[in-house]
């Protein structure tokens, strides 16, 4: 990768719906040119995507909160029972698994603070395993994910 890749990718994380007329006035590139990189790129698997960013708010899940959350055991059963629990979860927005303490990271966006206590009460806490759940609730985001 070279800067004009990067000068791509940097413009296509601001706006993914820029047209390639758009991207290769922004990059100095003809048209020809940045099409071929663009689609090398997405060849490569360099660029794996594009979507559309949401407002939490309008969808009904501005509670966002951060859970540290550890299993009992780390076998195969256990684990696969887990995480196959929480991707069908739609308030998990996203699920890390860690090296160390805690075994999981979890992202949840919830409308408010009920629908939380039910969701980690009738859905988290009811999958055989499950050990202890810190939840951290987010005072404010000061530098959103991409």
């Amino acid at each position: 990768m070279d800067a004009i890749d990067r000068a791509i990718i940097a413009e296509l994380e601001r706006d993914g719906r820029l047209t390639n007329v758009q991207l290769a006035q922004r990059i100095g590139l003809t048209t020809g040119p940045c099409l071929r990189r663009v689609q090398r790129l997405e060849a490569e698997g360099v660029i794996r995507g594009y979507r559309a960013v949401l407002d939490p708010g309008a969808l009904g899940r501005a509670f966002d909160v951060l859970v540290d959350l550890t299993l009992e055991a780390q076998d195969a059963e256990t684990v696969e029972r887990f995480e196959q629990a929480l991707v069908r979860a739609d308030e998990v927005v996203e699920l890390r698994r860690l090296f160390g303490s805690p075994d999981y990271f979890v992202r949840v966006a919830v409308a408010d603070l009920a629908a939380y206590e039910s969701f980690l009460s009738l859905r988290v806490m009811t999958i055989p395993g499950v050990r202890n759940v810190t939840s951290h609730f987010t005072m404010k985001t000061v530098k959103p994910a991409p």
